[in-house]
């Protein structure tokens, strides 16, 4: 016969658990408003800014800059973007699959791991991965873009530097859609080019037009201010996608997890229930047998 005060200790341990995860999903609730707004706010300008640059890019063919050169595929920093904490579903889980899936197609190259978030960081730290850099703790509150640009321009020092090793960065982030699904994305930052103007285009069904550029300045002088911002403004908009995503997934999860713990709340009562009837009918059948013996 099952412990009844076992039953009422475990009964009890499973709301407390309620009240944490739907405290959790209240918070995460929240913060998720205020990302989503961020990230709706965000994407017209990065999404034009990455487009016309890319655009000018590709026109100036005479115009030499280190975030334009075209090297070989030997070497790759791979910029994984994850959380810092747990508790939010497969949100992590995904980031890292891709993570492995990268490097496995990759198995001629040397990949690098540049790591934002504590989940990516340590996952591949145990499995012996080169870690070039990282930053923890960066997602914990509201991402700046002076956070993502210093995280930007150190990418931009490794990739530019006179003895860098890297021919080309890919980016790993999640990209939100809704509180329910997220998109992993694998997109290469540099060096800069117009494959991403050219699959944008191809998904739509707006007319091409193809447009030269005039430049009032040099296409140096433009170009030279504006490359670097664009890898800032990539970093940023994957920083607030994560970002949104990641609380878009807790309060998913922890939405779950509260249902779930009413259903066991409701069947470990419903056992109580039954352990302590048939505990009162055997007490019945002992005094009615003791009263016969008499």
């Amino acid at each position: 016969m099952a412990n009844l005060q076992g039953i009422r200790r475990r009964i009890r341990a499973v709301k407390n658990m309620q009240q944490i995860t739907k405290a959790m999903k209240l918070v995460s609730a929240s913060k998720l408003k205020r990302a989503q707004d961020r990230v709706t706010a965000a994407r017209p300008y990065a999404k034009k800014m990455t487009q016309v640059i890319n655009d000018l890019a590709s026109r100036v063919s005479e115009y030499k800059h280190p975030l334009l050169e075209k090297r070989g595929d030997e070497n790759i920093l791979l910029v994984l973007i994850t959380a810092d904490k747990g508790l939010c579903g497969a949100f992590n889980t995904n980031l890292i699959r891709a993570g492995q899936n990268f490097i496995k197609h990759h198995p001629d190259q040397d990949t690098k791991l540049f790591a934002i978030g504590r989940k990516g960081r340590d996952f591949f730290r145990r499995r012996h991965v080169t870690i070039a850099a990282e930053y923890v703790n960066l997602t914990a509150k509201v991402v700046t873009f002076t956070q993502a640009a210093a995280v930007a321009r150190e990418i931009i020092d490794l990739f530019t530097a006179e003895d860098s090793i890297y021919d080309k960065v890919y980016l790993i982030y999640n990209e939100f859609k809704s509180a329910l699904q997220q998109k992993v994305v694998v997109q290469q930052i540099l060096p800069i080019g117009n494959e991403q103007v050219t699959t944008e285009v191809a998904n739509t069904n707006e007319p091409i037009v193809l447009i030269d550029p005039i430049f009032e300045q040099s296409p140096a002088e433009i170009l030279g201010e504006l490359l670097p911002k664009l890898v800032e403004t990539q970093i940023y908009q994957a920083l607030l996608e994560s970002v949104a995503s990641e609380h878009g997934a807790r309060m998913t999860a922890m939405d779950s997890a509260t249902r779930n713990a009413v259903d066991v709340i409701d069947r470990l009562t419903l056992y109580l229930n039954r352990v302590r009837q048939a505990s009162i009918t055997n007490e019945i059948i002992e005094v009615v047998s003791g009263a016969e013996a008499l």
